[in-house]
């Protein structure tokens, strides 16, 4: 037998869910009875919902892919040369007055730096143009380095081989191309072992990338690169060629503190340039993780924006859930006076208008999820980039949309339960 507190409980219980029944019916019946003031009242929270979690799915989306891009590459990761990825505080044309590093700076370091795993010299070239007998592929990035290379940015090939020590300290006319450029030059024939034509020279392709996908934050793709050995454009070119900026990329010992090894490696080519104690350094060195740290403040900055911007949406919606409250309040007056004269108290008056508003907020907030996921959806497929709406971002969504109910329907709710029975009748008569 249920005790007299258990048994109001459950009569509790059944009021309430017969309060959210019938608050979902009052709220649909708005909808459906005042189609265009719904709209116009829903436009708003369904533009700052979808405003809010459309930035940040696109921002969430935009640091997995750079984290991902990154990911194959040690966070340890040094790069060597003579300017910064990241802000400095050292003037732009002291900068510019830095040296480039050179390949026997390489070469001594590599043999001299004992707290490092491997090290590769890589040169940023311009964009060429690549003919394989009537075909052609433009705007082609070319990655001209050392062999270490494959070890240091985990270089998956597809097909063939990525080209070996001697053939990278020789300078040999070999090539392994980017994915696209396999499908853009040879369709469906395999292309090892075939002669390509690049910078008025024959290269033999003995590799093929792996597909890697569209890159981030304005960086190349592999797909669409190309990598040579770097002393072959150092045979043709020369060390002093201005179109080519030089950069060595420095693997540290696994473990290793990377600090420590940044400033070995410092020492050690301050003594090769004969840089004096108490001059400057005449050269940078970022450590890959300080580049993502660099990132994270990004993306937060990004995220703040588009809270900022899409909080006067929400405002916007706010008011216009708040205003759609007050007229169903004045509208219904006549029944909230029957209601309370039949026993009904203030909370339950109260806890039914809150229902309705969150409710309709709700649907406001659904719409501009489901107008971001079908967003999303599309960019995936037409622009082989992963859009990722989160679980988090569809739970911040809703809980934003539940605020935004309770916040603008608390006053118009209040209104009502404070009305008199009598008065409200009278009124609704």
């Amino acid at each position: 037998m249920l005790n007299f507190t258990q048994a109001n409980t459950i009569l509790n219980m059944f009021l309430y869910l017969r309060l959210l029944s019938e608050s979902f019916a009052f709220a649909m019946n708005a909808l459906t009875n005042n189609k265009l003031r719904t709209f116009l009242s829903l436009l708003g929270v369904t533009i700052g919902i979808f405003s809010i979690i459309a930035v940040l799915a696109a921002v969430d989306s935009l640091d997995h892919k750079i984290k991902k891009d990154l990911s194959k590459v040690d966070k340890n990761t040094m790069y060597l040369k003579r300017f910064s990825f990241a802000p400095t505080d050292i003037p732009r044309w002291k900068v510019q007055q830095f040296p480039n590093v050179k390949y026997e700076e390489y070469q001594y370091l590599k043999n001299n730096v004992t707290s490092v795993q491997t090290m590769a010299y890589q040169m940023f070239a311009p964009s060429i143009n690549i003919k394989y007998e009537d075909k052609s592929a433009t705007g082609v990035n070319a990655k001209p380095s050392s062999y270490e290379i494959a070890d240091i940015e985990s270089v998956e090939i597809e097909d063939g081989r990525f080209y070996n020590e001697a053939e990278s300290n020789s300078g040999s006319a070999v090539v392994v191309i980017g994915y696209e450029i396999a499908q853009t030059l040879f369709g469906s024939s395999n292309p090892i072992g075939k002669k390509i034509r690049m910078y008025g020279q024959r290269f033999t392709v003995i590799g093929v990338l792996k597909k890697q996908g569209a890159a981030s934050m304005g960086m190349p793709s592999n797909d669409t690169s190309v990598m040579l050995p770097v002393n072959f454009l150092r045979r043709l070119y020369g060390d002093n060629n201005t179109s080519f900026t030089p950069i060595i990329l420095i693997k540290p010992l696994k473990g290793a503190d990377p600090e420590a090894s940044k400033a070995e490696v410092t020492q050690k080519l301050r003594n090769f340039r004969g840089i004096k104690a108490g001059e400057d350094s005449n050269f940078m060195i970022d450590i890959l993780s300080s580049f993502t740290d660099f990132i994270d403040q990004i993306v937060g900055v990004l995220n703040l924006v588009g809270w900022v911007i899409s909080g006067f949406s929400l405002l916007v919606g706010g008011f216009g859930i708040a205003n759609i409250m007050f007229v169903s309040v004045k509208e219904r007056t006549g029944i909230i006076g029957i209601q309370k004269s039949l026993g009904a108290k203030n909370r339950f008056i109260l806890m039914q208008f809150l229902f309705e508003a969150v409710i309709l907020s709700l649907i406001g907030g659904a719409i501009g999820i489901l107008m971001v996921w079908g967003g999303g959806t599309i960019i995936t497929k037409a622009f082989d980039f992963e859009f990722i709406l989160s679980a988090g971002n569809i739970l911040l969504g809703t809980g934003l949309s539940v605020g935004i109910g309770l916040i603008s329907g608390i006053l118009p709710a209040i209104s009502a339960a404070r009305l008199d029975p009598v008065e409200a009748i009278r009124s609704g008569m």
